[in-house]
């Protein structure tokens, strides 16, 4: 199934019942008309674990642990980035909630939070203080009600809400206006997907999980039902309370017997499991509209954590919106006679620095045969040459082409340019030829300045520092049965495609070769 990538992809369209309201803000507190608006809030304690323990351990200066603090800096940054109409964050309070009062073993078994995450935690609130996102939270509810109350509201006055959680619970919130948001993942959770992983209705998740149990919450289950068979009964009977009607109907005589004998304790657990969607907790939307934004408190504090990557991601975000840049055009030629190939080897033996991508057949570079190489020189200018082509298609001579092309690549004096050059560079020596004079790797690049990030690929990198939307290999290629080969391509749209390739890293180059001087990582 393909799903969006994103919230935005979903939320491209306008609201059902009309546009923006033209009403203006509403004061601190009071709800707005959020029709045509989106909403997202996050559930701060569940992304502070994940990237607690997705990152590596990381100090500040001062020698305090900061990699929690980064990783939810770097993502919080991210959902800003994408000027959100408004945007909170929820937090768990300490001590006990009221489903504590209705069964005592609830979250029993979950251990103490860490004392390097601690002071961490007060660290983030600090922060988020600073880009001016309001913090919501209850003595005696959970983040998660606190998310469905905002998701409830949201719907309510019209708008759409994007959940930024990966909890399960949350599930059940799911609607046409409200959707859940891995942004560790960049991934949207919405009907279609509860459908094919469960095979249930949004309306039925507090009977699953009272079937299932959750033990991560200490909420029991029924034994011997699991998310499989609970779907299957859900899909049968409907409810929970069509399940227990029908419990002589199921098959297997230990799980019928386990539906009679834990009735009255799988209530209790779609009481735990079910959200509170009316927290008396106060929100100040209009604070929601991130009017608190204090872009040099913000660059201050993540200066002090020793994230210099981050300052320049406020200072951008301290400036007004403004709409997508048109795209940068490039020209992209295509060289498949010897009379072409002589008049670009001309002007490639007259360069000090070139960008290098070489089109294969195969992911794995030991196992990749070469389809054609693109080089670029300049940033709106690029070649391609193609050594494997569709049948009646013109190409050049692989080994013939390949040879002319080795004193230049070969040449410690030419600088080469690239994204990922190491796949480039074994896939070379595989054909005999040696790539020397490396001197910048985007990817590399990249990592350096932002090594907690989860994406260093040339999509990525093009988008978040260019504002470029690259050609997809998957538009070219196609996916399942009808996917072809890259040397089954047109030639022309592969040539786009490769010369695209080689143009981007040169880009990239000015850009990321900026921000290395300025954090000293150019060495």
């Amino acid at each position: 199934m393909n799903q969006p990538s994103s919230p935005r992809d979903l939320f491209d369209q306008p609201a059902p019942g009309g546009g923006p309201s033209a009403a203006g803000p509403a004061p601190g507190g009071s709800t707005p008309n959020l029709r045509g608006k989106t909403v997202y809030a996050v559930d701060a304690h569940s992304l502070i674990y994940q990237v607690f323990h997705a990152l590596p351990e990381m100090s500040s200066p001062e020698g305090e642990p900061v990699g929690a603090v980064y990783g939810f800096a770097r993502d919080v940054l991210m959902l800003l980035e994408k000027r959100p109409d408004y945007l909170f964050c929820a937090f768990d309070e300490p001590g006990k909630k009221f489903r504590h009062a209705l069964f005592e073993a609830y979250k029993a078994n979950r251990p103490a939070m860490p004392d390097e995450l601690v002071s961490q935690v007060a660290a983030i609130r600090e922060l988020i203080d600073a880009l001016g996102i309001p913090a919501l939270g209850h003595p005696d509810y959970e983040a998660d009600d606190i998310l469905a109350t905002i998701a409830r509201i949201t719907e309510e006055q019209g708008g759409r809400c994007v959940l930024v959680t990966t909890d399960k619970d949350c599930r059940q919130l799911i609607s046409d206006r409200v959707l859940l948001y891995n942004i560790r993942k960049d991934q949207v959770f919405d009907r279609q997907a509860l459908e094919a992983e469960w095979g249930i209705r949004p309306d039925q998740v507090v009977d699953f999980q009272a079937l299932v149990g959750d033990p991560s919450d200490n909420v029991p289950g029924v034994p011997l039902i699991g998310p499989k068979l609970a779907g299957q009964l859900l899909k049968t009977y409907g409810t929970l309370e069509g399940v227990l009607e029908h419990a002589e109907e199921v098959a297997g005589t230990k799980r019928r017997e386990n539906l009679k004998a834990h009735s009255q304790h799988v209530l209790l657990s779609r009481q735990l499991v079910r959200l509170e969607r009316h927290v008396p907790v106060a929100i100040d939307w209009e604070a929601g509209r991130l009017c608190g934004f204090d872009p040099d408190r913000a660059c201050e504090l993540l200066r002090r954590f020793g994230f210099r990557s981050l300052t320049d991601r406020v200072v951008a975000l301290a400036g007004p919106a403004t709409a997508p840049a048109p795209k940068r055009r490039a020209e992209y030629h295509i060289v498949d006679t010897p009379e072409a190939l002589q008049a670009f080897l001309e002007k490639l033996r007259r360069q000090r620095r070139i960008s290098v991508d070489v089109e294969t057949t195969h992911l794995w570079p030991r196992w990749a045969e070469i389809v054609g190489v693109a080089i670029a020189w300049t940033e709106d200018e690029g070649w391609y040459l193609p050594l494997k082509a569709p049948q009646g298609q013109p190409r050049l001579e692989p080994q013939a082409t390949l040879e002319a092309l080795r004193p230049v690549l070969e040449d410690p004096h030419v600088e080469k340019v690239g994204q990922n050059l190491k796949y480039d560079m074994v896939v070379l020596r595989t054909s005999g030829i040696e790539l020397a004079g490396v001197a910048f790797d985007t990817m590399v690049a990249s990592y350096l300045l932002d090594a907690g990030q989860r994406n260093h690929g040339l999509d990525e990198l093009a988008k978040r520092y260019l504002h470029h939307d690259t050609i997809k290999y998957a538009d070219l290629t196609g996916t399942g049965k009808q996917k072809k080969r890259i040397d089954q391509v047109p030639v022309a749209q592969v040539g786009e495609y490769a010369g695209e390739d080689a143009v981007l890293p040169l880009r990239l180059r000015r850009v990321l070769a900026k921000q290395l001087t300025r954090t000293g990582l150019e060495r």
